[in-house]
């Protein structure tokens, strides 16, 4: 009997989770999550300076450790921000996932901070005076800066997308 495939099309991510498990775990990085959202975790800044190498935990406790490579320059003032670094790992994931950071120095490669920063807004001459004839008649001040900002970032989205 012949074996029914199944043709439809998945997506990458969902296949590189099982196929990369077993190589996190032995690296203490179970959490997938940590590292493809380190940048939303700590942001852009500390994430172009640092990421996250392994997480040991003891048998019998919650709270791990997170070890952290770090650049040298980074280094004191990440020493210095572990608590706040612990508290958003914690926040992001709901629970006292870590209790404490092992900071690591060393080279980082990977992303520049210019990489990690949106993408600047750029509008055209005629987005904005269409954007401008459109809010001509807006009265309220409050109302007319709150709908210019929407339309702002509505049409930049369009243009990155386009």
């Amino acid at each position: 009997m012949a074996v029914k495939r199944n043709k439809r099309l998945k997506a990458v991510s969902s296949e590189t989770e099982s196929i990369t498990r077993s190589i996190r775990k032995k690296r203490g990085l179970s959490e997938a999550a940590l590292i493809s959202d380190w940048v939303q975790i700590v942001g852009p800044i500390l994430s172009a300076e640092c990421f996250p190498m392994r997480l040991t935990r003891k048998k019998d406790t919650t709270g791990g450790t997170l070890h952290i490579r770090v650049s040298g320059a980074l280094a004191l003032e990440l020493q210095h921000m572990q608590p706040q670094v612990i508290e958003r790992v914690n926040q992001y994931f709901g629970y006292e996932a870590i209790i404490a950071l092992s900071l690591h120095q060393g080279p980082i490669t990977g992303q520049t901070i210019e990489e990690t920063l949106p993408d600047s807004r750029q509008m055209t001459k005629e987005k904005r005076t269409l954007l401008d004839k459109q809010l001509a008649e807006v009265i309220d001040d409050e109302l007319r800066l709150a709908l210019n900002n929407l339309g702002e970032g509505v049409l930049t989205k369009k243009a990155r997308s386009e």
